[in-house]
């Protein structure tokens, strides 16, 4: 009871994750407390991220997508909600929102605030942009509304932005046949992940059938009878018949930060336990500002996962005050399936952490996701950013066919727990022939992270080629029918299983310079640096080799290798 005779009110704005997992277990903490939940939507509580998969006809029912209803939640939880009522204002002094829906205007008062607005859709300030084709994919009529269009007979459809969702959707429209294309500004497809990877993402949606048109932004909109045309910034044009509009999102806290709720680049800043800069008022979600745990700067995390634990964390610290277990730092864990590939990450990456001038060390590996002897053996690329001093785990990304989800959700753990990479080589992860190898690919990261760390293996890396090939013999230790397929021009190719008995060929070759070695994938390499390094050469091995190379030169590949001159 907050006074005497009256049952404490904890309003909760905004549903789906944060806001509803908060209220759900405020009400397993607190039988008594009045819970209110208010919805600016039509729906309190639904699941966001399979959208796109309704608009592909995986989930082929709208229904499907609703997890819960205000009638369902108050049958269980004995929660009033209300969904079609936004609250406009809040005064932090007399605790009270001011909330608006088709009754009309009305003041609410609370003893505990929680702020769940999550984010608005970024809509940029391009001429056409409000043509009635444009359609974003977050909430449940946006993906009924794009299934319809497509189910009308739309065959051309352009998706801008190449994020998590912009390639969710531009799969699930190529699935359901639709020509698609793809505007992204960055270099790029799935921009936070690395260019190594996102080559591999690329070639999958090439095979999708899908266009991609990376680098370029949408000038212009022109509405058309029939169509409109999307006109990019280098002078092109798409015809589409629907668009859809991910080119990212903004925290939606407009009137709370009007109140005075201190902010940050618009997203609520809260401490540990979900708490804002006013007293009695919490938020989560995607409209918070969460410290990274390694950067130690502070950035919203749009992610359900992140939002449904933090809910429950903010409903223990109202409900069992001094008892609550902090939230814990995001790592920003995501998966997408593109196709038959899935990428996926967690932690920083590369360009985050060269931006905070973090020292580290990256390792690329390309093993099976199970033993090569059983059938259906697919390759895993991994790539680890570790601490460059004490080899501490700062990142990790994976793109594959199979096996993507179960290391990353390791390396993840690894990281919360605040694992060297050294402590990987320890983990008993399960091993059969069907689901793993002996040395799974985590174990072998550790091995590779350790190797480095302590200088039995030095590493060198796909962009340093120009330099490296102006400055050092590039030796080649793949097979002769290997090298064939391509290679550094001016490159020497030897096989790592005949470098012993060649290596008088290597120091004439080399002529006192350095000698950086490459494989496939970075195995045999490394066995060559051992031998050349013992043999007295400055060596260094190619980090993931030929097919780390491959994927950071993408397209340009062919540009950059040579393949041997038929003889005539």
């Amino acid at each position: 009871m907050s006074e005497v005779g009256r049952r404490r009110r904890i309003v909760v704005v905004g549903g789906v994750a944060g806001g509803m997992s908060c209220a759900a277990r405020a009400r397993r903490l607190d039988e008594e407390a009045e819970i209110v939940v208010l919805e600016r939507g039509e729906h309190v509580s639904f699941a966001n991220c399979g959208l796109p998969y309704h608009v592909g006809g995986e989930i082929p029912d709208e229904s499907q997508l609703l997890v819960q209803t205000p009638a369902s939640l108050r049958a269980a939880l004995a929660l009033d909600v209300r969904p079609g009522h936004e609250v406009t204002g809040i005064d932090v002094a007399s605790r009270s929102v001011t909330v608006a829906s088709a009754d009309g205007v009305e003041q609410l008062t609370y003893d505990a605030l929680v702020l769940s607005p999550g984010a608005r859709a970024v809509r940029p300030d391009t001429a056409g942009i409000d043509s009635p084709r444009v359609r974003t994919l977050r909430t449940v009529a946006d993906a009924v509304a794009l299934k319809e269009r497509v189910d009308r007979g739309a065959g051309r459809a352009v998706v801008l932005g190449a994020g998590f969702i912009g390639l969710e959707a531009a799969e699930a429209l190529a699935h359901r046949g639709l020509q698609v294309s793809v505007v992204e500004l960055a270099d790029h497809v799935l921009p936070p992940l690395e260019s190594e990877l996102a080559h591999l993402v690329e070639r999958e949606l090439v095979d999708l059938g899908v266009e991609l048109r990376t680098g370029v932004a949408a000038a212009a909109i022109e509405p058309g009878a029939d169509h409109d045309v999307v006109v990019l910034a280098d002078g092109s044009r798409i015809e589409a018949e629907l668009i859809v509009l991910s080119v990212g999102v903004r925290p939606d806290t407009q009137a709370f930060e009007a109140a005075g709720i201190a902010c940050e680049r618009g997203a609520i800043v809260v401490d540990d336990h979900g708490r804002t800069s006013a007293d009695g008022v919490w938020a989560v979600g995607d409209a918070t500002a969460r410290t990274d745990p390694t950067t130690g700067l502070r950035r919203p995390v749009p992610l359900a996962g992140p939002a449904n634990r933090a809910g429950r964390l903010v409903a223990d610290d109202i409900c069992r005050p001094g008892s609550a277990r902090p939230i814990p730092q995001p790592l920003g864990t995501a998966i997408v399936r593109v196709g038959e590939l899935t990428a996926a990450m967690t932690g920083t990456n590369a360009a985050t952490l060269r931006a905070a001038g973090i020292p580290f060390v990256t390792l690329h590996l390309h093993p099976n996701q199970h033993a090569g002897y059983f059938p259906g053996a697919t390759q895993v690329h991994l790539v680890v950013h570790i601490s460059e001093g004490d080899g501490l785990l700062l990142g990790a990304q994976a793109v594959g066919l199979d096996g993507v989800d179960k290391r990353i959700d390791v390396l993840s753990t690894a990281i919360r727990s605040g694992m060297a990479v050294g402590d990987l080589i320890d983990l008993d992860l399960a091993y059969a022939p069907p689901y793993g190898q002996a040395k799974d690919a985590v174990n072998l990261a550790g091995m590779v992270g350790s190797n480095v760390l302590d200088g039995t293996l030095r590493l060198w890396y796909a962009d340093q080629l120009d330099d490296v090939a102006s400055s050092s013999l590039v030796l080649d230790a793949r097979s002769e029918a290997e090298y064939a397929t391509g290679h550094v021009p001016g490159s020497l190719n030897i096989p790592h299983t005949e470098l012993r008995g060649r290596l008088d060929e290597v120091r004439a070759a080399a002529d006192g310079r350095p000698v950086r070695v490459l494989c496939a994938s970075g195995v045999r390499s490394a066995i060559a640096h051992r031998v050349l390094t013992q043999a007295g050469f400055d060596s260094a091995s190619l980090s993931g080799g030929m097919l780390t190379l491959r994927g950071l030169l993408g397209r340009r590949v062919d540009g950059v290798l040579a393949r041997p001159v038929p003889v005539a």
